[in-house]
């Protein structure tokens, strides 16, 4: 694993081309259905009167993801915004602010935040930070809770195997453990 962080924190991040260029700035993340997978950004324009564009970065234009900026070759990558969000159609809807529910019908808190991991050239959603229920100790500090790799999710509900609710990590930093430790279960079982 390189690097796991919140993908709110990439919101406001700016764009830069190789030339220097401060062009845009990331708006939303946004997701390919099937995998998970990051498939590219959402931009607004920098300033503060600037708005939402008309155009969108998609991951494959990416050269380099840093905690300062999102660095990209020049304007040419970016594409229409139609066609990075359609995407991400298929999956149902926004998952922030989704209730989440193991597959046995337990009610695990609900949805604060997607974590992404960045590894190599692929950032990907591999868990979710949440508001827990009862069920995971009630209204304590927020949790990760360790996503697999398919799910049922829809604008209102975010499904996970019962399994998932023993994978669950107070901190950013020991969820990377929690990940790793998941997926290996996830391939024993399998």
């Amino acid at each position: 694993m390189n690097a796991l962080m919140p993908a709110s924190e990439l919101a406001g991040r700016p764009v830069v081309t190789m030339a220097g260029e401060d062009v845009a700035q990331i708006k939303d993340t946004v997701f390919e259905s099937a995998a998970g997978r990051v498939a590219g950004f959402t931009l607004s324009g920098r300033g503060l009167l600037s708005g939402p564009l008309r155009k969108s970065l998609p991951w494959s234009g990416v050269l380099a993801l840093g905690h300062d900026a999102v660095m990209i070759p020049d304007e040419d990558v970016f594409e229409r915004r139609g066609r990075v969000v359609a995407r991400s159609e298929a999956q149902g809807g926004a998952v922030v602010g989704a209730r989440v529910l193991t597959d046995t019908g337990t009610a695990l808190g609900e949805v604060v935040d997607v974590v992404i991991e960045i590894e190599g050239g692929t950032a990907r959603a591999v868990g979710y930070e949440i508001d827990p229920s009862e069920a995971l100790g009630g209204k304590r500090r927020r949790v990760y809770l360790s996503l697999p790799e398919t799910l049922a999710v829809s604008g209102e509900a975010l499904v996970v195997p019962a399994l998932a609710a023993d994978f669950v990590a107070e901190d950013l930093p020991g969820f990377a453990e929690t990940v790793r430790a998941f997926r290996d279960r996830l391939r024993r079982e399998a």
